[in-house]
C-alpha cells in the first residue's frame, strides 16, 4: 500500500500537481530568479535559501516520519521516501531547502504517482511512495528549466507539460558539481547550469532543446 505525504493540517495531501508555485534558490540562482520561477507541474540546484532544519523544528516521528514547522507555524509531516531523503540530507542541504511549504499544491502525489514536497528553497521528489524508493532534491535554475512546459520533443510549449509530467520525467539524481557545471539528471535527459556563463542547457532524449 502506497504511503502519501501526510500533513498535520486540514490540507489534502494528494493534490494535482498541474500548478505548483516553484521557487528554487541556489548557487545557480538568485532570489530574484527564484521568485520568477514558472508555475508548472511538479518541480523541479544549491544554497541560498533561508530557514535551517533546526529553525523549522525538525523532529523524528513514528515510522521514520519527520515533523517540520512551516513559515506560518503550520506543522508539516514528511513520510516515506520524502522523509528518508530529508533525514539523510546534509545540514547545508536542509538549510538551503528551508521551511516546507503548505497548501494544496505544496505536497502530495501526482497523477503519475510521483510524490513531492515543496520547500522555500527547493523540492524533494520520488518516483513513487513505496518504501526504499530513492528521492532527490532539485532547485535553482535547473528546477526552473525542468518546470517549463514542453511538448513531447522537449521544446517549450504553452500547452505542454512540465516537471516530472513533462518530457524529462522524474528526477534521477541530486545536483552534482564538476568544474563549475552543475547537473541534475532525469528519466529522459539532463539539465546543466554553468556558473561562469550563467547558462542553462536542457537535453531531452539526447537532443539539446531551448531552456525556456
Amino acid at each position: 500500500m502506497k504511503q502519501t505525504i501526510r500533513r498535520v493540517v486540514a490540507v489534502a495531501a494528494a493534490a494535482s500537481i498541474a500548478a505548483l508555485g516553484v521557487a528554487g534558490c541556489s548557487d545557480d540562482s538568485s532570489s530574484d530568479s527564484s521568485a520568477s520561477s514558472a508555475s508548472s507541474a511538479v518541480m523541479g540546484s544549491e544554497s541560498g535559501a533561508s530557514g535551517s532544519a533546526e529553525a523549522s523544528g525538525e523532529a523524528s516521528g513514528a515510522n521514520g516520519s519527520v515533523e517540520l514547522t512551516a513559515a506560518d507555524g503550520t506543522k508539516v509531516t514528511l513520510s516515506g521516501p520524502i522523509a528518508a531523503k530529508y533525514q539523510t540530507a546534509t545540514e547545508k542541504q536542509k538549510t538551503d531547502l528551508g521551511a516546507p511549504k503548505t497548501g494544496a499544491d505544496a505536497s502530495g502525489t501526482g497523477d503519475n504517482g510521483v510524490v513531492f514536497q515543496q520547500f522555500d528553497g527547493g523540492v524533494i521528489t520520488a518516483k513513487n511512495a513505496d518504501a526504499g524508493t530513492p528521492a532527490y532534491i532539485t532547485w535553482g535554475k535547473i528546477r526552473d528549466a525542468w518546470n517549463v512546459t514542453r511538448d513531447e520533443t522537449g521544446k517549450p510549449a504553452p500547452d505542454g507539460k512540465g516537471g516530472s509530467q513533462g518530457p524529462l520525467g522524474v528526477a534521477t539524481s541530486d545536483e552534482t558539481d564538476a568544474d563549475g557545471v552543475k547537473t541534475s539528471t532525469f528519466e529522459h535527459g539532463k539539465i546543466t547550469w554553468t556558473e561562469s556563463t550563467d547558462q542553462v542547457e536542457v537535453t531531452v532524449n539526447g537532443t539539446v532543446v531551448p531552456p525556456q
